[in-house]
């Protein structure tokens, strides 16, 4: 009854609110071409996923991963890439999305002349955000914010 939780204000649930400057951004290992961008995981938002923004550099790509109950999804924001798994390929590009099945081993790679930006959701968690925590903290720059702010998408007026 929607009368009867009105009328509760203890049973009120508070939504977690990001912007793109409260993200916090790692590369998991020195050599890895990827950054990922937390934006709400289990310590964040105190449920079992990690809802992250992945930025590839221009030729990065993913390590061959596969999770073992956990599905990963992923929405292209800008870029263009190819992604694969379990060795079928496709070309991927802003506005794709990919759902990866538990035990699919997948691969996303940057095949374009830019950054390549995605939005990757893992459900559930499955220690991913914890591996991202492990490793290096990195910052957003200019280009990365602009993308994730969508500044980069503003026309001027005239």
């Amino acid at each position: 009854m929607m009368s009867e939780r009105l009328s509760h204000p203890e049973s009120c649930v508070l939504p977690v609110f990001k912007s793109p400057s409260d993200y916090q951004a790692y590369r998991i290992s020195p050599a890895d071409t990827n950054r990922l961008a937390i934006v709400f995981d289990p310590v964040i938002a105190n449920v079992s996923l990690t809802y992250c923004v992945e930025i590839f550099d221009v030729g990065g790509k993913t390590p061959p991963n596969s999770h073992r109950i956990a599905v990963e999804m992923f929405f292209v924001l800008k870029g263009q890439g190819q992604a694969s798994c379990d060795g079928k390929s496709f070309a991927i590009r802003a506005g794709d999305s990919i759902l990866v099945p538990p035990s699919g081993t997948h691969v996303i790679e940057n095949t374009g002349p830019t950054r390549l930006y995605a939005l990757c959701i893992m459900v559930p968690n499955e220690d991913f955000a914890e591996l991202i925590r492990s490793g290096i903290p990195v910052e957003l720059d200019e280009e990365d914010l602009a993308v994730l702010q969508r500044s980069d998408a503003l026309v001027p007026c005239s």
